[in-house]
């Protein structure tokens, strides 16, 4: 089988010199800013990605001469060679300079006196004969052999992986797999979709494709399985798929017949990459195949679930409803049945689910609640899955709520992995956990909480359930509520002073399949008719840089947010940012700007984390954490130029993004539904515009209408807002959750 790479043909000017001395160098991704003495004598600054690199080595680069507005020309490497020195002269330069560990100044010169020009020969395969050099042992010779075959082997690592990853990648694979990386790659390139975070099954395969290995081999077609899996997960939200429906997609997507699909399943399932769980309804049985990852967290889910509800002990003999009663007296409040049975829920269960929508007194529950198990001398959390929403949590509340992940203390391992300190073995110390919006809670945050939840502490779910279910994959909420197997309360009636907004009954006309009115003038929700989208888009401009704060002050913009159904089309986000952007933050002098892809990033813009990372570190005045969550919005503080990065602030978190993962960021002058869920808006417009079909839909307007706190504006045609009203479908989430609540997990349910 061919293993010959065929090398890409280097574009830019092409640059030999030795590194003269290293300025600025990020170990975690290859940034480097370095001095480099070209061969024709002239000492340029080179900038790029150029990870392992140190003075004294030879290199070769590709790249471009740039202007840096405040440092002058430098040259923008795109790709390098490093060389090790051949001449005397050079090798005592490379090892003098520090770049082995244990060899200065001074044992350099004694290692290049007696070896000479065989002197990384000798280092390399030969360490014993280094113990001639006085001051070196047995220890030291073998420690300086190790360093520098270590390094060959980031060496190879460069040349191999360039090929295929770029630099940023490479150090993410040799940090992994250190001297072995170039030989497993080889051997299966589709180990490192699996492994390395970054490299996914389409680079994967691009790369075996390069090397020539066989389309049909059964490395290929289950890493493909797995890819089809994990792509249905993040782009659908499923948890597992039907047998057959996995055996067809992964046939069509690797080209494949299915029968090698079918045996590719079989071994997988053997090396435990694969589950199964068999269901049996009255429609019949299906096999469904989840990786093993999301069939360990479902099943976690399910068995923690009904943990927390057997081990809480009800609140014994007291009088619930005299509870109630004393704290409407203490409180002169009236609490409708639904409200009473809710609240009654909350304390005689283990697990209990609070829905309703905008306007039904979900908040005047969680209010009562915390009254009545502070005065049981019980410690609540309050918590939701996003800063915004806890942030709104704490307002409604009147005690501090964390986000999950914040409750969960998040940290690092040594491994630059995240991981929660609350856990199974290191439970929260709260004897109640309350969670607001938990209809965006995915399948593993929602495992990671409940494992956190000590035995006889309650948890309590407050939600939507007709909202939007959760970027990521699961469908928690209405899974939960499916199986029937806890206590839930749904809240329906809207109390009086939530009846004078047009946007809470408007949402509830919505929700129950009925048009809203959209002909009022003097309320909080506005529709102005508009045909064509590019007078939407024109429309709902003027409205943010015109109209509004011209009727409401220059303050209201900060306020706005834009939500569409799609990103696509002259009304979706794609276009509106770029028309916002240009209109609300245009270019000025003093304004550092950054170009990535087909973006222009410039200090006052708006963005969103578009992605979890639990990477990213944060800072809050003195305190630091990590972690920033799909769907966060802020505001670029700062361009750094001359370190590759920008600073954006979250509210209180100030977040430094380098340039090389800026993939994350994107504008947010206009987002979709989807990337709204969880956060509310003083002033929502909505672009009523064409969109596909599956996008236009009833519970994705809905969710849209619920995220404004003062006004809604809609903007487009009214078949528009008919069709979504009209069309209820859901899309179907494939998870085995409330099925598995019946027995606890298990393979066959």
């Amino acid at each position: 089988m061919a293993t010959d790479v065929k090398r890409p043909v280097e574009s830019g000017e092409k640059l030999t010199g030795s590194v003269e001395g290293v300025i600025y160098a990020n170990e975690e991704n290859g940034y480097t800013i370095l001095d480099f003495g070209t061969d024709q004598n002239e000492l340029v600054t080179a900038v790029g990605i150029l990870p392992y690199v140190s003075e004294g080595d030879e290199l070769t680069v590709w790249g471009k001469w740039v202007h840096h507005p405040k440092y002058g020309r430098q040259f923008s490497v795109e790709q390098f060679e490093k060389r090790l020195p051949t001449d005397t002269a050079a090798i005592l330069r490379y090892l003098s300079s520090g770049s082995i560990k244990g060899v200065g100044a001074k044992k350099a010169a004694r290692i290049v006196e007696t070896f000479e020009e065989d002197t990384f020969d000798v280092i390399e395969n030969h360490p014993d004969w280094l113990m001639q050099v006085p001051g070196i042992n047995r220890r030291l010779a073998e420690s300086i052999s190790e360093e520098f075959r270590r390094q060959a082997g980031i060496r190879a690592a460069m040349m191999f992986f360039r090929e295929f990853f770029g630099a940023t990648l490479t150090v993410r694979i040799y940090n992994a797999w250190g001297a072995d990386a170039v030989d497993r790659a080889k051997q299966n390139p589709y180990a490192l979709a699996e492994e390395i975070e970054g490299i996914g099954f389409e680079k994967a395969d691009a790369m075996a494709e390069q090397l020539g290995l066989d389309r049909n081999g059964l490395d290929r077609v289950k890493s493909g399985v797995l890819y089809t899996l994990s792509y249905h997960a993040a782009q659908h939200g499923h948890m597992c798929l039907p047998k057959e429906m996995l055996e067809s997609e992964a046939a069509q997507l690797l080209s494949v017949d299915v029968s090698r699909v079918v045996e590719a399943m079989g071994e997988l399932q053997k090396e435990g990459k694969l589950r199964r769980i068999h269901t049996h309804t009255k429609e019949g049985d299906t096999t469904y195949v989840y990786d093993t990852p999301s069939y360990l967290c479902e099943r976690s889910i399910a068995e923690r679930l009904v943990m927390i509800e057997r081990s809480c002990v009800p609140i014994g003999n007291t009088d619930v409803y005299g509870f109630i009663a004393k704290e409407e007296r203490l409180t002169a409040t009236q609490y409708d049945e639904l409200q009473k049975a809710a609240i009654a829920g909350a304390l005689e269960n283990g697990v209990m689910i609070l829905t309703g929508g905008p306007g039904t007194g979900k908040t005047t529950v969680v209010r009562a609640l915390l009254r009545i198990f502070n005065s049981m001398d019980l410690r609540v959390a309050l918590s939701a899955p996003t800063g915004r929403a806890a942030k709104r949590l704490s307002e409604a509340a009147g005690e501090e709520a964390k986000t999950v992940h914040r409750l969960l203390e998040m940290t690092y391992n040594g491994s630059r992995k995240a991981e929660f300190l609350r856990n199974e073995r290191n439970r929260l110390d709260e004897d109640v956990i309350i969670v607001d919006e938990s209809s965006m809670l995915d399948a593993p945050l929602t495992a990671a909480l409940l494992a956190a939840i000590k035995p006889g502490a309650r948890l309590i779910l407050v939600g939507d359930a007709n909202q939007l279910p959760s970027v990521g994959a699961g469908n928690v909420l209405r899974d939960v509520i499916a199986s029937r197997r806890f206590a839930t309360v749904a809240l329906s009636k809207i109390f009086r002073q939530a009846q004078d907004s047009l946007i809470v009954t408007n949402a509830h006309a919505i929700n129950r399949g009925d048009m809203p009115m959209l002909d009022a003038k003097n309320n909080d929700f506005f529709y102005l008719p508009r045909g064509a989208d590019r007078e939407i888009a024109a429309t709902v401009a003027d409205l943010c840089i015109n109209r509004l704060p011209r009727a409401y002050g220059a303050s209201v913009v900060g306020g706005i947010q834009i939500i569409c159904a799609s990103r696509k089309g002259e009304a979706g986000t794609e276009n509106l940012n770029r028309l916002l952007q240009a209109t609300l933050n245009p270019p000025a002098p003093h304004k550092k700007e950054y170009a990535a892809r087909e973006l222009c990033y410039r200090e006052g813009d708006r963005v969103m984390q578009i992605r979890n990372n639990y990477d990213l570190l944060w800072e809050r005045g003195e305190e630091t954490g990590c972690g920033v969550f799909n769907g966060d919005i802020g505001i670029i503080e700062e361009i750094d130029p001359k370190n590759k990065s920008l600073t954006v602030a979250f509210d209180d978190r100030h977040v430094t993004y380098d340039f090389t993962g800026l993939e994350e960021l994107e504008l947010a002058y206009a987002v979709t539904v989807h990337k709204s869920q969880g956060s509310e808006y003083p002033v929502v417009i909505m672009p009523l515009s064409s969109a596909a079909p599956m996008l236009l839909t009833r519970n994705l307007f809905y969710t849209a209408v619920t995220r404004a706190q003062r006004m809604v504006v809609l903007v487009g045609r009214r078949e528009i807002a008919e069709k979504m009203v009209e069309n209820d479908r859901q899309a179907m989430r494939y998870t085995g959750l409330v099925a598995r609540l019946f027995v606890g997990g298990g393979d066959k349910v």
